[in-house]
């Protein structure tokens, strides 16, 4: 893709102290990044691959991100942390809806090639280790920190919860379940799940 296609090709957006951006152009790299990351893995993955898989050309890449793991690390994040926290009023609610999307989540062929990728990846880089607890993990513990101390707030959970421990008890289940064990997931399971959890949180 030419210079003066980027150009015509969408709406202009102005990154804050930096170049002018095209939505489309953005879109379609962000696009390429996930589909090489999940085919090539991260150590194997480089710029030019997702440009070239986008169609555009590599300034319009580096213009938006200095680097692989700058890339990895804001759209990574980016897609992590997206969508409302679930407030449906209760604890039970709550839980079962952050469950039912983490469900979701991982039930994603690519999600999951992602997900196992880079755990395995971060393992061996620590720079990369680091830059996804800032970005990708300790982000989505806040969000979920925010759901429990809601539930603290109501007097559906103890004011002393150990939230830290909670939090390991609220999202690794569906983790093992499913990237681990790889078993059924179904509604049931889920309900079960549901309350065992809940269980769990106010013990």
């Amino acid at each position: 893709m030419s210079e003066s296609t980027e150009r015509k090709s969408a709406p202009e957006r102005r990154a804050p102290g930096g170049p002018v951006l095209q939505d489309a152009v953005t879109n379609a790299l962000t696009t390429a990044f996930f589909e090489e990351l999940a085919e090539t893995g991260y150590g194997r993955l480089s710029m030019e691959a997702v440009a070239r898989r986008a169609g555009a050309g590599k300034a319009a890449l580096y213009r938006r991100w200095p680097s692989k793991q700058a890339m990895t690390a804001a759209l990574v994040s980016q897609a992590a942390t997206e969508g409302h926290l679930p407030d449906t009023g209760s604890l039970r609610g709550d839980v079962r809806e952050f469950l039912g999307g983490w469900i979701t989540a991982l039930g994603h062929p690519q999600a999951i090639r992602i997900i196992l990728d880079l755990m395995a990846e971060s393992a061996r880089n620590d720079e990369l280790r680091d830059t996804l607890r800032s970005t990708v993990r300790d982000p989505r513990r806040e969000q979920a920190a925010r759901l429990l101390r809601r539930a603290v707030e109501r007097g559906e959970l103890p004011e002393d919860s150990d939230i830290d421990m909670n939090l390991d008890f609220l999202g690794s289940p569906v983790y093992w379940r499913m990237a681990v064990v790889q078993g059924a997931v179904d509604q049931g399971y889920l309900d079960r799940l549901t309350a065992k959890v809940v269980a769990a949180l106010g013990a």
